[in-house]
């Protein structure tokens, strides 16, 4: 196995969740080294140095400086989304390899810019959408896959959780659409196998939320093959939160899944011709194909580094990725204009 030099930059609170897969995942701890950490505040980097015993990396708040001195092989970066397209760009220029956090960029421009100069570098730039790497999503993908359900009609959607973050996220912009249901809505994707076409979106920012806009979006997307993909989503509904991984439901032309974003799954199919309901029987939710890849950041992460090492487009690649971030922003320009908007890359 190829072994990998890596500099961290952004040591905020994210970046905790990296280094801990790293830290804790044999085919990741065994080939990656941390050589920097950068962060605009050099005590946040000694701080996140001394609790994962990275006290050799070297600290500078200068990225280009940095990769300058460690000349890493790749770079891991957890900024803040406003200051992603200079950090990745920092580090193709440097000649290394970039998984980012989510979302790729700020807008469909700077994506594309970032697929460019990547590609013009010789260099992979992937994406961390962990939230794909997750048992449920790979269990309704190889489900729908198999054919069980018939022909897929339909993905509805519910997220509702009450989150006080705090710090930056409170004052983004099209906060619930740019920082989360870029997860949802890349898993309805994935999960689907579709391509998005167009959506109309409504936000909104209740008189109770304690975010500064947009903490609320209700969107109807037209995918493929006539399939409708409906998103229902709230960063600021009290009382009753549905899961991280939302409450799914997926309806196919012979029968209905039901996932609520944790451990129980139920998926009927219809057993007969007669009756004003037809007879239902229960059949069994498909296992992922690779165990493998049911792990979240560790997943995305061992992806990452297999498709350096073979040569191939990891699976979260940006020129794939964008996509979803082209699902989001169509979504945002819907709800300014209260129209239908068509998704184009």
């Amino acid at each position: 196995m190829l072994q990998f030099r890596a500099v961290l930059a952004g040591c905020g609170a994210m970046s905790r969740g990296w280094l801990k897969a790293i830290a804790e995942t044999p085919q990741l701890r065994d080939r990656i080294t941390v050589v920097g950490l950068n962060d605009i505040d050099p005590a946040a980097a000694h701080r996140l140095g001394t609790e994962f015993g990275l006290t050799h990396a070297a600290v500078e708040p200068d990225l280009d400086a940095l990769l300058s001195g460690t000349r890493p092989d790749l770079v891991f970066d957890v900024v803040i989304p406003k200051a992603r397209h200079d950090v990745v760009a920092t580090a193709l220029r440097h000649g290394c390899h970039v998984l980012s956090e989510k979302p790729m960029a700020t807008s469909l421009e700077e994506g594309r810019d970032l697929i460019q100069k990547a590609q013009a570098a010789g260099k992979v730039h992937a994406i961390v959408q962990n939230r794909r790497f997750n048992q449920g999503v790979r269990r309704i993908h190889e489900t729908l896959r198999s054919g069980a359900l018939g022909t897929l009609n339909a993905i509805h959607c519910d997220f509702f959780v009450g989150a006080h973050f705090g710090g930056f996220r409170e004052q983004m912009e099209h906060v619930l659409l740019v920082d989360m249901a870029i997860h949802t809505l890349d898993a309805a994707r994935f999960m689907s196998g579709k391509t998005p076409l167009a959506v109309y979106c409504h936000e909104s920012n209740p008189k109770s939320s304690w975010y500064a806009q947009d903490s609320v979006a209700n969107a109807i997307f037209e995918f493929s093959d006539d399939v409708i993909f409906t998103y229902r989503g709230s960063w600021s509904a009290e009382g009753a939160n549905t899961s991280w991984d939302s409450n799914w439901r997926i309806v196919g032309s012979k029968g209905t899944l039901l996932w609520d974003g944790e451990n129980e799954f139920s998926a009927n199919v219809v057993a007969g011709n007669e009756g004003f309901f037809r007879p239902l029987e229960a059949i069994e939710v498909s296992q992922p194909a690779d165990g493998g890849q049911v792990h979240g950041h560790a997943s995305v992460l061992v992806d990452f580094l297999d498709s350096i090492e073979a040569g191939r487009p990891p699976e979260t690649v940006t020129t794939d990725n964008i996509n979803s971030l082209a699902m989001v922003f169509a979504a945002i320009e819907s709800a300014r204009t209260r129209q239908r908007v068509t998704i184009s890359v």
